[in-house]
């Protein structure tokens, strides 16, 4: 089969995303997800009955479960977007052709 001269096979492809954005929200969500493992660790630790690691915001049970909860939430919310981000960056992308050009597989 011969190619014609004006066939550039590169237009078939899109032009993908900037991956630096993508990396930012991965980094962005990888130190939200460990923030939230040091919150939940310091609230754990000061309902467990631990010298308090903030000082007088957890030195009470019910400020400890603050920090505590407020610590998984934001373990929770890092790890989403962190699975989200790298979802987005391992998205494949496919050719720009209309679906009749195709091959069809039964």
């Amino acid at each position: 089969m011969k190619l014609s001269d004006g066939f550039d096979a590169r237009r078939l492809r899109p032009k993908g995303p900037s991956t630096w954005r993508s990396r930012l929200s991965a980094a962005i969500a990888a130190l939200l997800a460990t923030l939230g493992v040091l919150l939940a660790l310091a609230g754990a630790a000061s309902l467990l009955g631990h010298a308090p690691a903030l000082g007088d915001l957890n030195a009470t049970p019910a400020g400890s479960a603050v920090v505590l909860g407020v610590g998984l939430l934001t373990l929770w919310f890092g790890v989403w977007l962190w699975r989200r981000s790298r979802r987005r960056m391992r998205r494949g992308h496919g050719l720009n052709m209309a679906p009749h050009l195709m091959k069809k597989h039964d």
